[in-house]
Formats: structure tokens, C-alpha cells, sequence
């Protein structure tokens, strides 16, 4: 048993850059897709889909990268942890690498980026940094 599903996500994701691999797998869910739907809506990974293996789904993603084949991605990290969950308001938000990078946000709206939870004023539980 996973005890921290998005935490494994986000190393799927960087062991796949590091290695520069095209594409990259992990078991799929609800929470997972909507990380991978923002990260393709801020321009961060080239796309994903959803396959059902023999009843389990499981998330394909397609890793960008630049011209010069450097990952888009510089670098990714969880923020709220199982053992310590980290809640945020609208105005406490962090920003991440001067505006430059993007939090993710669980909200009661459901799972948005920091600038749109403050567009909207709402905070929520802040998942990961993508930078």
C-alpha cells in the first residue's frame, strides 16, 4: 500500500527527466489526473492520458522539453506531507521562485493553481511546487 500516492507521482516524474525519458507511468486517479491536466494547462509536460489495464487505470505522461533537450520541469516538490499537512489562505499563498514556478492547491473549488485559488479567494491544503 502507497501511503503517499502524489509523492510518488511527482519522483515518477523527476527520475523520468533526470533519465530523459519521452514518456513516464504511474497508477492513476482523480487527484492525479487533475495534477497532470494543470501541468499540461501551464505548459509543463507535452500531454497525458488514462488507460484501463485489466481494471486498474493507469496515468501515460508525456514530458516536455526545450531545444536544447532540458526538461521544462526544473524541479518539482511536495509540500504537503501525509504527516504534516500544510494549509494555506487565498492571501498566505506561497509564490514559488518569484512568480516564475506554480503551487498546486487542493481547494474546496477543487485542485488549482495558487494563482487562480487567489483570483478565486480561496485557499486549501498546498500539494507541490512546480518550477
Amino acid at each position: 500500500m502507497m501511503t503517499d500516492p502524489i509523492a510518488d507521482l511527482l519522483t515518477r516524474l523527476r527520475n523520468a527527466l533526470m533519465a530523459k525519458h519521452k514518456t513516464t507511468t504511474a497508477p492513476a486517479s482523480k487527484l492525479k489526473t487533475r495534477i497532470a491536466q494543470i501541468l499540461k494547462d501551464e505548459g509543463y509536460i507535452e500531454d497525458f492520458r488514462v488507460d484501463q489495464d485489466g481494471g486498474r487505470a493507469t496515468l501515460h505522461i508525456t514530458l516536455k522539453y526545450d531545444d536544447r533537450s532540458q526538461p521544462v520541469i526544473e524541479g518539482l516538490t511536495r509540500v504537503s506531507k501525509p504527516g504534516l499537512r500544510q494549509y494555506s489562505s487565498a492571501d498566505a499563498l506561497p509564490t514559488v521562485r518569484g512568480g516564475i514556478g506554480m503551487a498546486i492547491v487542493s481547494t474546496s473549488r477543487g485542485v488549482m493553481t495558487d494563482t487562480q485559488a487567489r483570483k478565486d479567494r480561496v485557499g486549501g491544503e498546498v500539494l507541490c511546487t512546480v518550477w
